[in-house]
């Protein structure tokens, strides 16, 4: 009965902590731009290697 109890207690201090870190990560601006991040993936900004290049010898 006692290990319920301490599964308990340790449950909501790991849910405490989560909401803590939630709380915190909204506060932060973690959020503003969802739009910007999922698009961002799309844009290539590599520079191309020539096909036709000479390696020195």
């Amino acid at each position: 009965m006692t290990v319920i109890l301490w599964l308990i207690g340790a449950s909501l201090i790991v849910a405490l902590g989560g909401l803590v870190v939630f709380f915190w990560s909204v506060k932060s601006g973690q959020y503003d731009d969802l739009k910007g991040a999922s698009l961002r993936i799309l844009y290539d900004e590599d520079v191309p290697v020539p096909v036709n290049r000479r390696v020195p010898d």
